[in-house]
């Protein structure tokens, strides 16, 4: 996806677009697939460094908890899945579970709530809750590329390559050090842009339907009226 692409989506949800210098846009871009304990998802982070000059990262990771924590959940109400939306300023760098440094939560999300338990991402029937739940964004293994989401992700953010996240980390230091320590996360669900659009589509396929159908009653009236 092009970084045009991205921004546009932005200004069309009313999204702030963040355009000071190294001032960070971090958009988490949810993949169609609803195949869980996957690296399928991306994170594109971009940034101004000129008027007219960005720069530009893409990012493999999960927003999807690992099948580990659907089929045991923390929560009797089922595991939480971060909805997509525009969180303004939910999150500063801080220690994940008091080990290391990544972007931790500090205002409330929005999240559903997967109360199946059968290891299936459920976008649909979950309950929505907004709260404070620890959905941070982090890595997966200390070490080289991770595989398989697992245990890493209970709904939070995660990198599956180390590498790419420490580049992540060297951005948001740069980011708290000219703008402080707060940072918006923006979650695009494509599946929910898929529903939406199928929706759209459906809507407009019965409008011109019945305007045709209107149409066509119109013209055998007059029809009559001539004979």
């Amino acid at each position: 996806m092009v970084l045009s692409k991205i921004k546009g989506i932005l200004r069309s949800k009313g999204y702030e677009l963040y355009t000071k210098p190294n001032e960070l846009n971090i958009v988490g871009i949810r993949s169609a697939s609803t195949i869980p304990n996957r690296f399928d998802d991306e994170i594109h982070v971009f940034y101004k460094v000129a008027p007219l000059k960005w720069h530009y990262h893409v990012y493999k990771v999960t927003t999807d908890p690992g099948t580990f924590w659907l089929r045991n959940p923390m929560q009797p109400q089922g595991t939480a899945i971060l909805a997509q939306g525009q969180y303004k300023g939910a999150y500063r760098i801080g220690l994940h579970q008091g080990k290391y440094k990544a972007l931790v939560e500090v205002k409330p999300l929005t999240v559903i709530r997967d109360y199946d338990r059968d290891a299936k991402l459920d976008f649909r029937n979950g309950t929505k809750s907004k709260g404070m739940f620890g959905i941070n964004i982090h890595r997966a293994s200390l070490n080289g590329i991770t595989k398989q989401v697992d245990k890493y992700s209970a709904g939070c953010q995660v990198f599956a390559n180390i590498n790419e996240f420490n580049e992540f980390m060297a951005l948001c230091e740069k980011h708290r050090s000219l703008h402080g320590n707060s940072f918006t996360y923006t979650l695009i669900d494509f599946r929910a842009v898929k529903r939406q659009t199928i929706k759209r589509w459906a809507i407009g396929s019965v409008s011109i339907a019945l305007g045709l159908t209107a149409l066509w009653g119109i013209l055998k009236r007059k029809k009559k009226k001539k004979k």
